[in-house]
């Protein structure tokens, strides 16, 4: 079984975090599926439903959560899915390359911003 940990941008809005906690689940689901060796992972999800994004605190909260458990669980891949890479995913992939976890787009936009933090990273800048 391979332990995937699902990065999906969240938003800050109201309205931008329904929608996009609606995907996340949506994606969740068909993992589930339709991958039987995938095991989806998505300790945030329960922090966005639980933690206000829009007080400093509790957000800082809510990524050292999730940064403790993508250092501490056996993850095998980061997988990015969404219309971009926001902040905290950012934060999610640094961790990834550090611990050696290879990183995998999902969605052609994905694939577009994260060629180019690759790049960047490989170059040392």
């Amino acid at each position: 079984m391979i332990i995937a940990y699902i990065a999906h941008p969240i938003g800050r809005d109201q309205w931008q975090k329904t929608i996009n906690l609606g995907n996340i689940k949506r994606i969740v689901r068909e993992i589930n599926l339709t991958q039987p060796d995938i095991v989806p992972f998505v300790p945030y999800y329960c922090d966005c439903e639980a933690l206000r994004d829009d007080v400093p605190q509790e957000r800082a909260k809510g990524l050292k959560n999730g940064q403790a458990l993508l250092k501490s669980c056996p993850i095998h891949e980061l997988w990015l899915y969404g219309d971009k890479i926001s902040e905290g995913m950012q934060e999610e992939i640094k961790t990834a390359f550090i611990l050696g976890i290879p990183v995998v787009p999902k969605t052609w936009q994905t694939q577009e911003a994260y060629r180019e933090i690759y790049f960047k990273e490989i170059q040392g800048l």
